[in-house]
């Protein structure tokens, strides 16, 4: 016996499953040591820091 849909699936109850595949934008927060606008809980792309704290030596 093979996998077979009993009724057909209305446009609205398949475009309802489809509804909740969106792209978010991502949150930004402030460097806390610069002020700049970056991703949280990464290395500040500016400055170099995380957690107050120099990661990456930037010249």
């Amino acid at each position: 016996m093979s996998i077979c849909p009993k009724n057909k699936t209305s446009k609205a109850r398949r475009d309802k499953r489809r509804a909740t595949w969106k792209m978010s934008a991502p949150n930004l927060v402030k460097c806390s040591k610069c002020g700049e606008l970056m991703l949280p809980h990464r290395v500040c792309k500016a400055c170099g820091t995380y957690n107050k704290k120099e990661i990456i030596a930037m010249d």
